[in-house]
């Protein structure tokens, strides 16, 4: 059985920092991406980063380029998600999402990674509250 558990999440001041961390166990588990969505209070779950294995690239969402960045390690089944310059309006939990090879586009769609139906393993959630 897969688990991916996320950690890092806590209540921060606008413009302030935090690192989320998810790690992922299971005895066949492998991914050709992991990424992080967030779900805020009445709001339906968006996209926010994604990180294919292969080709290291990297997709985010608008509204947090220039401030996430996230990176892991392929070997070791972890994802990081470095948030900075936090604003109020990131206040969700944010969810660890990794794509299985039989689950995960080709090569040619990669850019597709952002959409949540490549993902069949996701974690449980860590909050994140970002006070004005």
């Amino acid at each position: 059985q897969v688990q991916l558990v996320e950690s890092g999440g806590g209540l921060v001041q606008a413009g302030g920092s935090l690192r989320l961390s998810c790690a992922a166990s299971g005895r066949t588990f492998s991914s050709k991406a992991m990424a992080w969505f967030r779900q805020a209070p009445g709001k339906e779950r968006t996209f926010v980063a994604t990180i294919r294995w292969s080709s290291r690239r990297t997709y985010y969402a608008e509204s947090v380029k220039g401030r996430f960045a996230i990176s892991g390690d392929n070997a070791k089944n972890t994802v990081y998600l470095q948030m900075n310059s936090l604003k109020p309006e990131d206040t969700a939990v944010y969810y660890c999402a990794a794509a299985p090879p039989e689950t995960a586009p080709p090569e040619t769609m990669e850019s597709t990674l952002t959409w949540a139906r490549w993902y069949a393993y996701w974690g449980q959630g860590t909050q994140v509250t970002v006070s004005s």
